[in-house]
């Protein structure tokens, strides 16, 4: 390791693979276990919590109590000791003997937090999940650089703390999302699904699947969408499907707007980030599904439970799948401390008057979701005057009130129209954003009608406004 190295792994913060500690504790052979349980990492001595620099001095003495320590684990745990600047750095190896553990017990890494678990628990979840674990893994096929996608690394490093002064394979390998080997640079699984410029061109399964259905069973599809530009977009863009496929509503108090989405959306964005950061990506024919009803979303991922863990745990015990995944994640703020998702989810909705969302276990993981009209029912917030309103967040359900909405339903009143004809006078150049963005929104709120319901495709397809249709541009009109 160089001094350049341990700047950024003092920028970084503390996380799955890394411990800042200011000197030798009584917990030093617990963090240790951790480590070796997990994924190994590194512990920085003489360093604060807060990254800035104390100082510890390198001497025969420290060097031989670490050691002690380390030997003194069951079985011993394989360390390495440099010493750089003011810091030495204790670079921990994963083990092929676990579970290990100390005089105080067994230890996982969580995050950035040391979990004691009993022996039972760990030896499960090993015996379960083997020693290979899929973020972990090395990808031999993914070329660096030709494979690797500078413009999504940039991104995830602005929303990081780590200064971009650095060179970029140095930032990858102190993150752990590759290593070095041969005189190259090796991506890991991790590295490739935030970072590639195709993720499916190496894993098929990476993608996620919306669909937004007509009425409450999953029989008739009114829109989808397959997401695969890498983890970040993935869990981004399909917040996005979710906001442009659900009302929004408004009351008034005080002579001031409140906004109240349909459904909790911090406890939404927590669901995709938990779908796609714990799914068990060894299952390749599968991938992470939204689906959105009538009366309810699901959120759905692949794998069941990890071993050693019951439904009844989700929300006061956390054993993840993927650890590199989840810490990339934390690196950005997607998601906080470990363990803390199924509550986050559960007590956002609460404290927001939403239903509390149902959680179902089985070859896929189910996040379901009420939306906050039947919440009336259930003991919460009851929002009588709820409104639809006219705003560009829900297309979908209830289209914005915009001069080109207006200008489409004005122009259909009185005689249907053709596509091609519709788009042009909403001055509408691309073919596809119109389609999804205005005429699709308008046909799923009941504004437009086609002339030839039973077959859309068809070319002598056309357009006409409805009675909701001319009501909102009386209403337009009358604001105007």
């Amino acid at each position: 390791m160089k001094a350049a190295d341990l700047d950024i792994l003092l920028q970084e913060g503390e996380g799955v693979m890394l411990e800042y500690k200011e000197g030798i504790s009584g917990s030093f052979a617990r963090e240790l276990v951790a480590f070796a349980n997990t994924a190994g990492g590194r512990i920085l001595l003489g360093v604060r919590d807060n990254g800035t620099v104390k100082g510890i001095a390198d001497t025969n003495v420290l060097r031989a109590r670490i050691q002690d320590i380390a030997r003194n684990c069951d079985p011993p745990v394989q360390i390495l000791l440099q010493h750089i600047g003011m810091v030495t750095v204790v670079t921990v190896r994963e083990s092929d003997a676990k579970p290990v553990q100390c005089s105080d017990g067994f230890f996982l890494r969580q995050g950035a937090v040391t979990q004691k678990l009993s022996r039972e628990e760990i030896r499960d979840m090993f015996r379960h999940g083997g020693a290979v674990r899929f973020d972990l893994s090395p990808c031999p096929a993914f070329r660096y650089p030709e494979d690797f996608d500078s413009v999504k690394f940039r991104e995830w490093l602005q929303k990081s703390s780590i200064s971009q002064r650095s060179p970029v394979e140095d930032i990858l390998v102190n993150i752990e999302a590759a290593e070095r080997s041969g005189g190259k640079l090796l991506f890991r699984n991790a590295g490739v699904l935030f970072f590639a410029r195709e993720p499916r061109h190496f894993f098929n399964q990476a993608y996620v699947t919306c669909l937004l259905f007509k009425g409450t069973v999953k029989l008739h599809v009114l829109d989808r969408k397959d997401f695969a530009g890498g983890i970040v977009a993935d869990i981004e863009e399909s917040l996005r499907f979710i906001e442009r496929n659900t009302r929004t509503a408004y009351r008034i108090e005080k002579l001031q707007r409140e906004e109240i989405p349909q459904y909790p959306v911090a406890a939404l964005r927590e669901a995709l980030t938990n779908a796609v950061m714990h799914r068990d990506w060894f299952i390749e024919g599968g991938n992470v599904f939204v689906e959105i009803y009538d009366d309810r979303i699901e959120v759905s991922s692949p794998g069941t439970l990890p071993k050693g863990m019951l439904p009844e745990d989700l929300g006061s015990k956390s054993i993840r799948r993927n650890p590199l995944i989840a810490d990339l994640l934390h690196r950005i703020a997607f998601i906080e401390k470990a363990g803390t998702g199924i509550r986050r989810m559960l007590d956002g909705a609460r404290e927001m008057g939403y239903p509390e969302p149902e959680f179902i276990a089985g070859n896929f993981f189910t996040a379901l979701f009420r939306p906050i009209h039947e919440a009336s029912e259930q003991g919460t917030r009851h929002v009588p005057d709820m409104h639809p309103t006219c705003t560009a967040h829900v297309p979908h359900m209830y289209p914005a009130c915009t001069p080109q909405v207006i200008a489409i339903l004005s122009l259909a009143e009185g005689e249907a129209k053709t596509r091609d004809v519709l788009q042009e006078v909403a001055k509408i150049k691309n073919r596809e954003h119109f389609y999804q963005h205005y005429l699709q929104p308008l046909l799923s709120a009941g504004l437009l009608e086609r002339t030839v319901p039973d077959k859309p495709r068809s070319p002598k397809q056309r357009y006409v406004t409805t009675a909701a249709g001319r009501a909102m541009i009386e209403k337009s009109d009358k604001e105007s």
